[in-house]
């Protein structure tokens, strides 16, 4: 392992990803931790453009249905969710993925526990629709 402080320093508001270690391969899925009962969410990115988030979502929890002004691609690391858009259930284990389109219902349930990683991509500021 490389020594993180061998890197050259950054002020904070530089720093685009955060909350994982930079120039490290790690196993994505465990960078974020199941707890009972819970919806865990980890932010790696987040500004105008787009989101990253990475999530653990226990057995049995949901995100309720909501909706977006951006598309959401939806990755599965670990286990199975259930994934609603538009009233339509899609299931994803790891390795699936699936876009959730901006403006539609969608909702994430976990009928066993549940990782996913979240990328968002929202439109430009000056975009009308």
């Amino acid at each position: 392992h490389r020594d993180l402080h061998s890197f050259p320093t950054r002020r904070s508001s530089d720093l685009y990803l955060k909350n994982l270690d930079y120039a490290a391969a790690l196993p994505l899925a465990q960078q974020v931790d199941y707890l009972p009962g819970q919806v865990i969410s980890k932010t790696l990115a987040q500004n105008s453009a787009f989101g990253l988030t990475l999530f653990a979502i226990d057995k049995g929890e949901e995100i309720s249905a909501h909706r977006s002004t951006g598309d959401a691609l939806v990755i599965a690391l670990d286990g199975t969710g259930e994934i609603t858009i538009d009233d339509t259930k899609h299931m994803l284990h790891a390795g699936d993925c699936i876009v959730m389109p901006a403006g539609h219902p969608h909702a994430v349930r976990a009928p066993e526990a549940f990782k996913m990683l979240l990328v968002v991509v929202f439109p430009p500021e000056s975009a009308t629709d």
